[in-house]
């Protein structure tokens, strides 16, 4: 059941199977975003625990070590025990995840059970990643797959534990080692799994967890020249960042899941009322903070004013408010900072011509919270059209011809992801074939599974995580050669 006044267990740094204090002794607050109260003081992980928990991770990952030494059912063994572990602490892992980032309860117990199957579905990789055997005349050749090492993993506040899945997933699969650092707003899930992980009978050191902020922790843990790969989900400046880190330090590999200005296409033939429910899902669920939101929604002209007319009567009727009340659809936003960037590109909807439909203020004085948003002849050149909001904002534009739709579709940096509502199957695999995107879902929005990859174009980012492919960013490939004497 859900818990508003659940006490977070855990709140020093996880390194070597071991809650420990940082080295410098520092702590800093996590709040919760519904109130603007403090929940915790947590440790403040630098520099100094990342080297030592890369040192752990090392010693887990020489080849002799208990962990190098598993078979890979035996992987497979412990990740499932883990697995229930997070369904017997299921309840608590959502009330705290509801504290720390303010989503609903109901939909914190949903990114749990979806962090499980996700983890569930890698669980099965452990055997199934395969070199070949290859024709070369007097020779044998074959190639190995192999993990790459030790690996750094940067996760974002907007779906903490469900990110957390998402990563240490495929690396477990494949038997790296871990060294991950939680956003700073929302460090206590991470936390709390970590202690799963060590009850569930992980060696020490395959994973290790540093609270702590990006110029410290995550720098540290991007330019370390021991980590072999940095896995990295945020905003496309941090990105660049980290990249550059990698680039400067030993060459890791980097992976990357950055922003999205997602659009959503509904033509004329589409039921109105499944396309308006669709699209308001799209961009309001997590309070808009999704990367791949269904930002823009594009509707053909000939259903344009009816469409509006219902979208601004159901973000009118989307109650906001305490997120462990059950009939609350929208919590706050994560933080003052992100409340206000947001109504900042509010005004500047209003302020270049586009007519506001709903919405558009903050709720109360208390917490950050702001009314579900819809603006109306939205024009592409806007800010809200370009820039990823990160918000309740739901930018509604007017199109007349599929061709036309593809390439304004097209025209921003991002290429995340994309949605299609239509009866007619020729226009779907249209857009689908055309749009720069690395999902689109077709009668539907934000269809992620565990085994289908994720991952964007263009700004949105490098490489895919999930499905298959999210365990090529955790792999080498080593050819053995053997001549037939």
């Amino acid at each position: 059941m859900a818990d508003p006044n659940a006490q977070p267990k855990y709140t020093k740094l996880f390194i070597n199977n071991e809650f420990v204090d940082a080295t410098s002794g520092k702590t800093f607050a996590t709040f919760n975003p519904a109130t603007g109260k403090e929940i915790i003081q947590v440790a403040e992980g630098d520099k100094a625990d990342v080297n030592l928990a890369v040192a752990a991770a090392k010693k887990a990952f020489h080849r002799g070590s208990v962990w190098r030494q598993m078979s890979p059912l035996q992987r497979t063994n412990l990740m499932h025990i883990l697995c229930e572990l997070m369904e017997r602490d299921k309840h608590f892992l959502a009330s705290i995840e509801t504290q720390d980032n303010g989503k609903p309860f109901a939909e914190a117990l949903f990114d749990v059970t979806i962090s499980i199957m996700t983890l569930q579905y890698y669980a099965g990789w452990t055997d199934k990643f395969f070199g070949d055997t290859i024709p070369a005349g007097g020779f044998i050749a074959m190639t190995r797959k192999e993990p790459v090492g030790v690996v750094g993993q940067i996760i974002p506040w907007n779906y903490p534990l469900l990110m957390l899945a998402w990563k240490w997933g495929p690396a477990l699969a494949v038997g790296c080692t871990i060294v991950m650092k939680p956003a700073e707003q929302t460090p206590l899930t991470a936390l709390h799994m970590a202690a799963l992980a060590k009850e569930a009978g992980f060696p020490a050191g395959v994973i290790n967890v540093i609270n702590g902020f990006g110029p410290t922790a995550g720098a540290a843990i991007s330019e370390h020249p021991e980590i072999a790969k940095v896995a990295f989900t945020g905003s496309v400046d941090i990105g660049r960042i980290v990249m550059q880190a990698a680039a400067t330090s030993n060459l890791k590999r980097v992976s990357l899941e950055l922003g999205g200005k997602s659009p959503v296409v509904v033509f004329e033939d589409a039921d109105i009322d499944y396309a308006v429910d669709t699209t308001h899902e799209a961009l309001f669920s997590n309070h808009g903070q999704s990367c791949c939101a269904g930002s823009r929604t594009y509707v053909h002209e000939k259903i344009y004013d009816k469409f509006v007319e219902k979208a601004a009567a159901k973000a009118k009727a989307r109650k906001v408010g305490n997120p462990f009340e059950e009939s609350v659809l929208q919590g706050p936003q994560i933080d003052e900072e992100m409340m206000t960037k947001v109504l900042g590109y509010i005004e500047s909807g209003k302020q270049q011509g586009a007519k506001l439909q709903a919405g558009g203020k903050r709720i109360g004085n208390v917490g950050y919270f702001i009314e579900p948003t819809v603006f109306s002849d939205v024009k592409d050149d806007m800010l809200i059209a370009q820039e990823e909001i990160f918000g309740p904002v739901q930018s509604i534009f007017k199109f007349s011809c599929i061709d036309e739709m593809i390439d304004r579709a097209n025209n921003v940096q991002y290429g995340l992801a994309a949605g299609v509502i239509t009866n007619d199957i020729n226009k779907a695999m249209k857009f689908a074939n055309g749009v720069d995107a690395g999902s689109v879902w077709i009668n539907c929005y934000d269809a992620v599974l565990p085994q289908t990859p994720f991952g964007g174009y263009k700004h949105s980012g490098i490489g895919r995580e999930l499905g298959k492919d999210g365990l090529d960013n955790y792999l080498e490939t080593k050819t053995i050669t053997m001549k037939l004497l």
